[in-house]
């Protein structure tokens, strides 16, 4: 089995080209080192991103293949996670803080540090990095092991890279990544529009 090489997405709106090529890659090249500048425009991209009363709660650990940190990193990952995600160029992980600095619960962090995450994708696919936001490893193993403070939360882990060979992959990823894109109708989640 090959991969599918068009992953644009059939839209009911038109959007940007940015948000319709945009995809979460299974397969990336185990041996092409990230692209440092693109990396760094990406994370200044989220930077960038909006917050409540500008708090910016996002923090990011960011861990290179071949470093003991990105191992880390690894080993926090579900066991198919672990398979494809060995191969990217970095594993981001995405914290949120989770009280201000008054010590008041701060409940809209974790939106706004999807955003920071969500800004971070898209500047990464527009400098040519592919990324794979995860939700399938164990926070409390990338609290312990980074020493994080108990306010910051791990979030999600980002593989970024670029895209490796298909002909690499083994088929439950390769069927994970030629299944089509599909989404529910804007009409099913836009549920007032008046």
């Amino acid at each position: 089995m090959t991969l599918i090489n068009d992953r644009t997405a059939q839209t009911d709106a038109p959007v940007l080209d940015i948000v319709s090529e945009r995809w979460s890659p299974r397969i990336y090249d185990g041996h092409s080192p990230v692209n440092e500048d693109a990396l760094r425009s990406a994370l200044e991209a989220a930077r960038w991103a909006p917050s409540a009363y500008n708090r910016q709660p996002w923090r990011f650990l960011v861990t290179r293949r071949g470093s003991s940190a990105h191992e880390t990193v690894l080993n926090s990952l579900i066991g198919f996670n672990q398979g494809w995600a060995k191969d990217a160029g970095a594993l981001v992980v995405v914290l949120t803080e989770t009280v201000g600095e008054d010590g008041s619960p701060l409940p809209e962090a974790r939106y706004d540090a999807g955003q920071a995450a969500a800004y971070f994708t898209i500047q990464a696919h527009a400098n040519e990095l592919l990324v794979h936001q995860m939700s399938g490893f164990d926070p409390a193993v990338v609290s312990q092991a980074f020493s994080l403070d108990e306010t910051l939360v791990p979030l999600t882990v980002i593989a970024v890279g670029v895209l490796g060979d298909a002909g690499d992959a083994d088929d439950a990823v390769l069927a994970r990544e030629n299944a089509p894109r599909t989404r529910r109708p804007l009409s099913e989640s836009v549920l007032v529009n008046d």
